[in-house]
């Protein structure tokens, strides 16, 4: 897969996979159906594993020749040993978890760098949900409140200052919509809010 592929696929994963370096060792929380570790392994020749709980997702990535495991994450990742990995993705996966703050430990812990995506409940189309009195269902947030499997909402803001308190520093915070970056007002016009971290030196 190239990256022009990727760009058609998924426009965030493709703005995303420029932080990651070329030949690095890469591990993909919720990788879903592997499409970016595919991409990663084809055109930036990366090594690296995915980790996905859902049946159906895992002889998707199989078939993209993606080493996937199948496992939940909010188990931990005690199969992986301290600093693994070059970078740790997290992409629109966190959201998921009931125990946020416990899987960007295990985050912290195995990766050097980490890159984590979510839908930002400030986006303005869901802060006008709230006023109307409905929770917002948005492309970044699909579903209705009684089937989601989003298990938490948060911010930008919200989330810089979690990564602060687990030993997180952000190197760089981008909002994106329909896969661009917004540059204006991110936190209230960008429906997927994007981090790249890595751990903080020691005091």
């Amino acid at each position: 897969m190239n990256f022009h592929e990727l760009n058609v696929l998924r426009a965030d994963l493709a703005f995303i996979a420029h932080w990651v370096n070329p030949a690095s060792h890469v591990l993909d929380l919720g990788c879903g159906d592997g499409v970016m570790l595919q991409y990663l392994q084809t055109d930036k020749h990366c090594i690296g594993y995915g980790v996905e709980i859902d049946d159906a997702k895992i002889p998707l990535c199989i078939e993209r020749g993606v080493a996937v495991i199948q496992q939940d994450l909010e188990t931990g990742l005690a199969m992986f040993v301290d600093n693994a990995f070059d970078t740790v993705l997290c992409l629109s996966a966190l959201q998921m978890m009931k125990n946020v703050e416990g899987v960007l430990r295990d985050i912290a812990r195995v990766g050097r760098e980490a890159i984590v995506s979510f839908p930002n409940f400030a986006y303005w189309p869901h802060r006008l949900a709230l006023i109307g009195g409905r929770m917002p269902v948005s492309k970044s947030l699909p579903y209705e409140w009684y089937d989601t499997p989003n298990v938490r909402c948060a911010t930008i803001y919200d989330f810089q200052e979690l990564a602060n308190q687990v030993g997180l520093e952000v190197l760089e915070c981008i909002a994106l919509h329909d896969g661009k970056p917004v540059t204006f007002l991110p936190n209230w016009r960008g429906s997927l809010a994007v981090f790249r971290l890595r751990k903080k030196s020691p005091a």
